[in-house]
């Protein structure tokens, strides 16, 4: 063989190595393809990337109420809070009220962290927050074992809570403490301050289910009248559809049916809120670990749900999650909104506010997502 056939015969070769290791990539690595078809509704966002306000290093979680007294409060995990960091005043869970708005923040700390009105008083994590009737109710998941949930309640925003039992040793002093966790990760539907607009009596609750196995691809609802959260005996769990497409329900957890599922994954923390302008239930919830999440939107609590946005590694490829949109920080229009959102690695193990609009159809420009926008963080 001469020189020119080897080497005509070595750049074949390399075509067909590149050729094949392209297809494998492509088939290995592809982005996984949204759980819903698009939204009919809601076309997509726009971001702001060069809104992105930070605050209370390391601490994270971050769901959020608006509350009768025209605040926001929101509790969080694993830090001091707001002034905080992620050793001084670090508590396993804190409850903050916040005052102003995302680019002139004045929050302060109501329960734990550092200098608060009152000193925490035990240990768990967060999982979501309500005010209802100027109470403030919280999901609290079992410290360093996350299958076993209290639900307790504040009278007084925040600084002192009471649960049904004061004693969290074995399973029958949790509101939930299923073989499979079910409802460990409870997250509240939002609706507008102090619960108004809201659709019914009732207060609706999602939860990542079946948290006690590796295939979490589902998310679980339950519903309550809002004058009876602490009565676990007054819950009823979405079971499905009869033959004219209404949601059941039945006071038997383990009849319980999933009301949004993924299967490339759904994470915890899921969040969410109703958008009264768009008339559109929004659900956030991430699917890798790697800044992956999706956005999705459905008339009634309980769908049929439509995809808004399916991002694969949003601004970069750090832990991102607990994506709200807070309906006092919703315009007008319904379309622009500040998201609060938390996450970890880098500087995201904070709370983080980022701007954004809703796309109606008909509007198909959006910003390419950046990557690694610089970023500035505070107490």
């Amino acid at each position: 063989m001469t020189a020119k056939n080897y080497e005509n015969h070595l750049i074949a070769a390399l075509r067909i190595l590149l050729i094949t290791l392209c297809a494998m990539a492509g088939q290995s690595f592809a982005a996984p393809q949204a759980p819903y078809p698009q939204s009919a509704v809601i076309s997509g966002i726009n971001w702001d990337f060069t809104s992105l306000n930070q605050a209370a290093p390391g601490s994270d979680l971050w769901p959020v109420t608006w509350a009768d007294d025209n605040n926001l409060y929101t509790s969080w995990g694993d830090g001091g809070g707001f002034n905080g960091t992620n050793s001084l005043g670090r508590v396993t869970i804190g409850v903050a009220k916040i005052i102003g708005t995302p680019v002139n923040l004045q929050a302060s700390n109501q329960f734990g962290g550092n200098n608060p009105v009152a000193s925490a008083t035990f240990d768990g994590k967060p999982t979501g927050i309500l005010s209802v009737n100027g109470t403030l109710y919280m999901g609290v998941v079992e410290q360093n074992a996350w299958l076993r949930l209290k639900i307790g309640k504040s009278t007084d925003h925040g600084i002192t809570w009471a649960f049904n039992s004061s004693n969290w040793s074995t399973n029958a002093d949790w509101d939930f403490a299923e073989p499979d966790g079910a409802f460990s990760d409870v997250s509240f539907l939002q609706f507008g301050k102090n619960y108004q607009g809201a659709r019914d009596n009732y207060v609706y609750a999602y939860s990542q289910d079946k948290r006690a196995n590796q295939l979490r691809t589902d998310i679980a609802l339950f519903r309550v009248p809002k004058d009876q959260i602490m009565n676990r005996a007054a819950y009823e769990y979405f079971s499905g559809f009869d033959n004219t497409n209404k949601p059941l329900w039945s006071t038997d957890i383990n009849l319980r049916k999933a009301v949004f599922s993924d299967p490339n994954s759904v994470g915890w923390g899921a969040r969410v809120s109703y958008n009264p302008v768009l008339k559109r239930y929004l659900l956030t919830t991430w699917h890798a670990n790697d800044g992956s999440w999706g956005v999705f939107d459905a008339p009634e609590p309980w769908g049929p749900w439509t995809t808004v946005a399916y991002y694969t590694q949003w601004m970069d490829n750090n832990f991102k999650f607990g994506f709200s949109f807070p309906q006092k920080w919703l315009a007008t229009n319904g379309l622009d909104f500040t998201m609060v959102f938390s996450g970890a690695g880098g500087t995201l193990d904070a709370w983080n506010t980022i701007k954004g609009s809703f796309i109606l159809p008909g509007n198909i420009s959006a910003p390419t997502t950046p990557q690694n926008p610089q970023i500035s963080i505070s107490p």
